[in-house]
C-alpha cells in the first residue's frame, strides 16, 4: 500500500529514479536526451494530477477556473483548490493515511462537514468548516488506528487538530510557500495549459 512508505526511501522512485524498461537505466550507445520544455510540463501536470487522483476533465476545470479568477498567483490560487477538496482535507488532517482511501471513505459517507454528512469527495472547504468523523463510521477499518497516528501526527498550518474530539477546523488558507518545489510544478501546468 501506498501510504508512508512513498515519502520515504523505500518509495520505488526513490530506488528507481529512472523510466521503466530495458532502456531504462542505460539508452545503449546513445547518451540519454532531456526532456524537451512540452515534456517537463506533461510530466509535472502527470505527477500532480496523480497526487491528487484527479481526472483530466477535473484537473483542467481546476486550472480553467484559476485563470478566470486572474490576479499575478495563479500557481497560488490552483493549489488553493486542489488542497481545500475534501479528501485531501481528510488526509491532511491525519485522519487517513493516502488521498485515496480518503476518497473512499468521503464517498462511503463517513465523514461530516459542520455536522452535516457529507459524500462528495471533491466538495471545496472554506475556512471555519469543521470536518468531523461520522459517529456511526468510527469502528470502520479507516480508523482502526486513528488515535495512535493522531498523537504523532503535526497538521499543515492552516487546519487546527481537535485530537480527542477527532474533529479538524480549517482556520486558514493553504499557503503554495509550504510545499518547497510545488509552486514551480503548478507554474508549468498553467504554462501547459494555456497553449
Amino acid at each position: 500500500m501506498k501510504k508512508e512508505r512513498c515519502y520515504s526511501v523505500k518509495c520505488s522512485t526513490v530506488r528507481k529514479p529512472y523510466p521503466p524498461g530495458i532502456l531504462g537505466k542505460s539508452r545503449g550507445k546513445h547518451p540519454k536526451r532531456g526532456l524537451s520544455e512540452y515534456g517537463t510540463q506533461l510530466r509535472d501536470k502527470q505527477k500532480i494530477k496523480f497526487n491528487y487522483g484527479l481526472r483530466e476533465r477535473q484537473f483542467s476545470n481546476y486550472v480553467k477556473e484559476t485563470s478566470k479568477k486572474g490576479g499575478k498567483d495563479k500557481s497560488s490560487g490552483l493549489y488553493e483548490l486542489l488542497e481545500s477538496r475534501l479528501d485531501n482535507v481528510a488526509y491532511r488532517s491525519g485522519f487517513i493515511g493516502s488521498r485515496t482511501e480518503a476518497r473512499q471513505a468521503v464517498s462511503h459517507g463517513h465523514f461530516m462537514i459542520n455536522g452535516r454528512k457529507v459524500n462528495i469527495s471533491s466538495l471545496q472547504t472554506k475556512i471555519g468548516d469543521k470536518i468531523s468523523i461520522r459517529p456511526q463510521s468510527a469502528e470502520k477499518s479507516f480508523f482502526k488506528e486513528i488515535d495512535t497516528k493522531l498523537k504523532k501526527y503535526n497538521p499543515p498550518t492552516w487546519i487546527k487538530i481537535d485530537k480527542e474530539k477527532r474533529e479538524a477546523e480549517i482556520t486558514g488558507k493553504p499557503l503554495l510557500g509550504d510545499e518547497p518545489g510545488m509552486g514551480k510544478n503548478l507554474n508549468s501546468i498553467i504554462e501547459f495549459y494555456s497553449r
